[in-house]
């Protein structure tokens, strides 16, 4: 497995350009928590568990993931999948999962076109178009420049 500076390295490449940096601040958390909510509202059979459950399961598997590349990351990310996790639980208990999931659709498009606009800025292709890990390397980068900003190493 690559170092967790040999992603953020080769994913820093793709992302040099301050507006489409800027663009990710917004786009990426957006994405992550509209992907949460989508995964939220698949049923559950009761006998194996409540509303969340799948989201959960895709959850420790990310979570997987970001632990064996660094566990300060690993940390963080399990911090946020813990904050949007709540947010998506109230939001599904006011709204319902029907709207839950209509707000959803809509953040992760217009969020993703504003991904493809700051590409678009940057004159460089998504870094998942090479390899979809990527996707979830997004995330983490966001997590490990807040954590270089509080001057927490990973």
């Amino acid at each position: 497995m690559r170092s967790v500076n040999e992603w953020f390295g080769n994913y820093s490449k793709d992302h040099r350009n301050p507006v489409n940096r800027l663009i990710h601040w917004v786009c990426v958390p957006v994405i992550l928590w509209s992907a949460i909510a989508a995964l939220w509202v698949i049923p559950v059979a009761p006998s194996i568990g409540r509303p969340g459950f799948w989201c959960a399961m895709a959850m420790i598997g990310a979570f997987a993931f970001y632990w064996k590349m660094s566990r300060p990351i690993g940390l963080a990310m399990l911090l946020v999948f813990i904050v949007f996790g709540l947010i998506t639980e109230a939001l599904y208990r006011s709204i319902g999962p029907q709207t839950l999931l209509w707000v959803a659709a809509g953040a992760f498009v217009l969020a993703w076109i504003g991904q493809f606009v700051g590409h678009l800025i940057e004159g460089a292709r998504p870094s998942f178009f090479t390899d979809l890990a990527y996707l979830l390397i997004g995330p983490a980068w966001l997590a490990g420049k807040l954590m270089r900003r509080l001057n927490i190493s990973y």
